[in-house]
């Protein structure tokens, strides 16, 4: 973290080098969902760097476009009128602060949970029918790509039956979350040479997270043990997949959880949708067998998801939450 001497920005969030040409990862995997070999390069993908780009993803562009105009809408409401679909703890509406243990970003955000493949009817949010309508249409389709991209993982990894992750998914129970962030600009930091933390580094805890964003840049990732940031070229047409912390348990750490930040734009806002798959409460962790080899042991302790999703809420953003389960 970057402090400077009366900060133009507050609220206690945390300040970052803003990124130059030179930050730009030229060599973000890229996957061809519809090719023959798509199986194979998603493995490779994941276990290189934990993250892909995926493209020929089948989510029309116009349901895209319409989830992104909605949101742009919700967010530009009056602040009061935003305020009456919170406050998140966790599902709602939040600003500024994430979770419950003190982390702080410069976004505002809707936290949504997801029965099957629509928003839970719990969700009091968002308010209005269009607005949760086309959310509906986008989550089934994204889903979609989950289910397409965790048969692929088990299809490159040998792994049957063929729904072996995806099921985990679909199945009664399982535990979605869709969330929508956005990152209002932030002039004050212009030409400053820094940029307000958006949010905070961490891995996701679930199985996969798919990601779309409106074509700002702002994401980054961490490459390799070295943990170098690299900024993630935008790409309004695809989806960014993310490996998770309970992925990389049931390969063993062949897959590798990938941790990834936001970092703010001084003059555009940056709009994004991520849906977080994860599997029911119950469900055991561990490594596959099948993708133990002879005499390999377990690099973890057997959980269940319930028992990491506990963890992870007492937790800060930062914390390897998987720590407290290696072996």
């Amino acid at each position: 973290m970057v402090v400077l001497a009366n900060p133009p920005v507050v609220d206690q969030i945390p300040l970052l080098r803003s990124p130059d040409p030179g930050d730009y990862f030229s060599g973000v995997p890229t996957v061809d969902l519809s090719s023959p070999g798509a199986a194979r390069a998603i493995v490779n993908a994941c276990e290189r760097f934990g993250f892909f780009k995926a493209l020929n993803h089948g989510v029309p562009a116009a349901t895209m476009d319409r989830a992104e105009s909605e949101a742009v809408r919700f967010f530009a409401q009056a602040q009061e009128d935003k305020d009456r679909a919170g406050p998140a703890n966790p599902f709602g509406y939040g600003s500024k602060r994430i979770g419950l243990n003190g982390d702080m970003g410069w976004l505002e955000y809707l936290l949504l949970t997801v029965d099957s493949a629509s928003l839970s009817d719990a969700c009091a949010v968002p308010s209005t029918a269009a607005f949760r309508g086309v959310l509906n249409e986008y989550i089934a389709a994204v889903r979609k790509v989950a289910v397409r991209v965790l048969e692929a993982m088990a299809e490159g990894l040998g792994i049957a039956p063929a729904d072996a992750l995806s099921a985990m998914v679909t199945g009664e129970g399982s535990d979605q979350v869709f969330r929508v962030n956005h990152y209002p600009p932030c002039p004050a930091l212009e030409g400053l040479g820094f940029s307000a933390t958006g949010f905070g580094e961490h891995t996701d805890p679930q199985l996969i997270s798919l990601l779309r964003s409106n074509g700002t840049s702002g994401l980054q990732i961490a490459l390799g043990d070295g943990g170098q940031w690299v900024s993630v070229p935008s790409d309004r047409d695809a989806f960014f997949v993310n490996v998770g912390d309970s992925l990389q348990v049931l390969t063993n750490g062949r897959f590798r959880s990938v941790k990834h930040r936001v970092v703010t734009n001084s003059l555009k806002s940056r709009v994004s949708f991520i849906y977080f798959g994860g599997p029911p409460l119950a469900q055991r962790i561990a490594p596959l067998p099948q993708l133990l080899g002879e005499g390999e042991q377990s690099l973890y302790k057997e959980f269940t998801w319930g028992e990491y999703k506990k963890a992870a809420y007492k937790s800060r953003l930062g914390d390897n939450r998987l720590a407290q389960f290696e072996k």
